[in-house]
């Protein structure tokens, strides 16, 4: 798959969970099942779609995380010791936009 591709992908992940999770905190999160699940499924997505990013390009642009994306995924496919939901949210609450932001640049070339 190509990485502009890729990257689109992943732009469109961001944009649900952060479409799921507009105006909520950690609290309100927490306790809708659904919105938990349909974040935590987006999250392994992007995991899994960061790991096909070509070697050049993740080296390229290596001020992304892409092996802390795949690390995720395997976290949540794998439900290594339960998912962390407090760790899910800080993800989306403090990280997905700053990605989001670096992915779009990205995009834009």
């Amino acid at each position: 798959m190509r990485n502009d591709i890729i990257i689109e992908k992943l732009l469109r992940y961001i944009a649900k969970i952060q479409k799921y999770c507009n105006g909520a905190n950690y609290e309100k999160f927490a306790v809708n099942d659904i919105v938990v699940e349909a974040c935590v499924f987006n999250l392994s997505q992007i995991g899994e779609l960061a790991n096909k990013i070509d070697a050049e390009f993740e080296k390229a642009h290596s001020n992304i995380p892409w092996k802390q994306l795949y690390g995720l995924r395997n976290r949540i496919v794998h439900d290594y010791e339960g998912v962390n939901l407090k760790l899910v949210w800080e993800i989306i609450d403090n990280d997905l936009e700053e990605l989001k932001q670096t992915l779009e640049s990205l995009s834009n070339n």
